[in-house]
C-alpha cells in the first residue's frame, strides 16, 4: 500500500462485523434474506471502495482479483462437493461422529480445509438428523476440519501455501505434527465425551440412530462419483497454477489468479453438467449458502483493506520479540482478518527481527541468534494463523460456509457472539495449553 490510512477507516470493517453479529438477533426474519445481507455489505463497503478508488486504484484491483479467486475456489468446491451424495446413512453415534472428525482432520491436509469441509459436512449432518442436539457437532467440525486440521501441509490452509511460495520447504510443515496432535487429540477427546453425554440423554434418538446403522449403514454407496475426480482437479489447479504458474506461462500474480478463476469455473461447470439433478436434490443442494457467503465476504474483503494496510505499515510498532507473542497476535488478528496476508505480515516482521529477507522465508528457518531461532518464530506464526481462524465465523472461509449449509439443513446455529462463547470455553484453554507446551 503506497498510502497510509487513518484509524477511522477501520470503522466500516468493525461496524460490518458488528452488524453480522447483532442483526440476526435484532431482526432475524429480515436478516434471512441474502438481498438484505448484500445491502448491509454494500452500505459499509461503498465509502471504503470509493476512497480507495481515488487513493490507490491498484490496491482495489488487487483485492478484487483476490476476492474473485477466493470465491471461485469456494464456489467450485461447494458445487462439486454438493454433487457427491452418500446414499444410505451413517449412524449418528459418538464413535461415528468422532471418526468422521478425525478423518476430516487428515483430509484437510490433502484437499485443504475448504475441500474437506465441503466434502464431509453434509454426510455428517445427515447422519445426525435424528439427533435433538446437533449444534455441538457442527461447532467441533468447524474447529477440527475447517481450521486446525489443515496444519500439516501447504495444501491445508492458504497461509501455509503462501509460506511455501516464499521458500518454506513443502515438507517443513510436518514439523508442526506435535502441535497438530496435541490440539486435534484434545478436541476429539472433548468432543467424544460431550457427544456421548448428549447421546445418552436422547433415548428415542439413540435407538433411531442405532437402527439406522444396522438397517442401512452396511449399504452405503456414493452417487456422483465423477465429482471426486473433479475435486482432485480443483486441488491440481490450485497447486500447479499457484506453485508453478511461471513454468506454465503465467508470469504475473494476476495471471495466476486469473488462471485459477478460469480453471475453477470450468470444473464447477463440468460438475453441474455431469451430476444428475436427483443426486443434488437428495443432498439438499441449493445455491443459497454460497450466495450468502458471496455477499458477506464481498463486504469483508473491501472493508478490511484499510485494516490490513495499517497492520502492514505499523505492525513493527507492536514490538513482538517472543514466540508466544507472535502466536497470539498472529492468531487473534487472523480471527477477524484474512489469515493469509496476516501470516505474511508477521513472517516479514520475524524476518526483520532475525535479519533475513522476507521474500525468502527459508532463510528465516535457518537464522539463529544467541537467544532465538527463526524456525521457532515461524512455527508460532504458522500455528497461530491456522488454528485461531476457528475463533470466529469469519476467521476462515469454510467456517461461514459450514454455518450456512448447516442452517440450510435446519440446524439452529448460534449467533456470531454465541459461537465465540464456544471458542472462549473450548479453544482458549487449548491455546493456553499450546502456549505453555510449545511457545514459552
Amino acid at each position: 500500500m503506497h498510502h497510509q490510512f487513518g484509524l477511522v477507516w477501520v470503522a466500516p470493517f468493525a461496524l460490518l462485523l458488528l452488524a453480522i453479529a447483532i442483526l440476526p438477533l435484532l431482526v432475524p426474519h429480515w436478516w434471512e434474506s441474502n438481498r438484505n445481507k448484500g445491502i448491509i455489505s454494500a452500505l459499509f463497503a461503498f465509502p471504503v471502495v470509493v476512497y480507495i478508488f481515488w487513493l490507490d486504484r491498484s490496491r482495489l484491483i488487487e483485492t478484487g482479483i483476490e476476492y474473485a479467486a477466493f470465491m471461485a475456489l469456494l464456489l467450485a468446491l461447494f458445487i462439486i462437493a454438493g454433487g457427491i451424495y452418500l446414499r444410505g446413512s451413517l449412524p449418528g453415534t459418538p464413535v461415528t461422529n468422532t471418526l468422521v472428525l478425525a478423518m476430516g482432520a487428515i483430509f484437510s491436509n490433502i484437499i485443504g480445509t475448504t475441500g474437506a469441509s465441503m466434502l464431509l459436512i453434509r454426510p455428517l449432518i445427515h447422519a445426525n438428523e435424528r439427533r435433538r442436539h446437533q449444534v455441538h457437532v457442527v461447532i467441533f467440525f468447524i474447529f477440527i476440519v475447517s481450521n486446525i486440521g489443515g496444519m500439516l501441509t501447504p495444501l491445508g490452509d492458504p497461509p501455509l501455501f503462501l509460506g511455501f511460495l516464499r521458500g518454506v520447504p513443502f515438507e517443513w510443515t510436518i514439523r508442526l505434527l506435535p502441535h497438530w496432535l496435541t490440539m486435534i487429540t484434545t478436541l476429539l477427546v472433548i468432543f467424544y465425551a460431550w457427544d456421548r453425554c448428549r447421546f445418552r440423554s436422547e433415548r428415542t434418538t439413540r435407538d433411531a440412530a442405532t437402527r439406522a446403522g444396522v438397517e442401512i449403514g452396511n449399504r452405503l454407496r456414493i452417487e456422483g462419483g465423477v465429482n471426486i475426480i473433479l475435486l482432485l482437479g480443483v486441488l491440481t489447479v490450485a497447486f500447479v497454477i499457484g506453485g508453478f504458474g511461471a513454468q506454465v506461462g503465467l508470469q504475473s500474480e494476476h495471471a495466476r489468479k486469473g488462471g485459477q478463476i478460469v480453471g475453477m469455473g470450468i470444473l464447477a461447470g463440468l460438475s453441474m453438467l455431469l451430476t444428475r439433478r436427483d443426486t443434488r436434490a437428495a443432498n439438499g443442494f441449493t445455491l443459497s449458502p454460497i450466495v450468502e457467503v458471496t455477499v458477506i465476504f464481498a463486504g469483508i474483503f473491501a472493508t478490511m483493506i484499510p485494516a490490513l494496510a495499517i497492520l502492514e505499515s505499523r505492525g513493527a510498532e507492536l514490538g513482538l520479540t517472543q514466540p508466544w507473542q507472535f502466536f497470539w497476535v498472529t492468531g487473534l488478528l487472523s480471527s477477524f482478518l484474512d489469515n493469509a496476508p496476516t501470516y505474511l505480515t508477521f513472517a516479514s516482521m520475524a524476518s526483520g527481527l532475525m535479519g533475513t529477507e522476507s521474500a525468502h522465508l527459508d532463510r528465516l528457518l535457518q537464522a539463529v541468534t544467541d537467544d532465538m531461532r527463526g524456525e521457532t518464530l515461524l512455527t508460532a506464526i504458522s500455528v497461530g494463523a491456522v488454528s485461531m481462524g476457528a475463533n470466529t465465523y469469519i476467521g476462515n472461509g469454510p467456517n461461514f460456509m459450514v454455518k450456512a449449509i448447516a442452517e440450510e439443513a435446519g440446524v439452529k446455529m448460534p449467533s456470531f457472539f454465541g459461537y465465540i462463547k464456544y471458542t472462549v470455553g473450548i479453544l482458549l484453554p487449548l491455546f493456553l495449553l499450546a502456549t505453555l507446551v510449545f511457545f514459552r
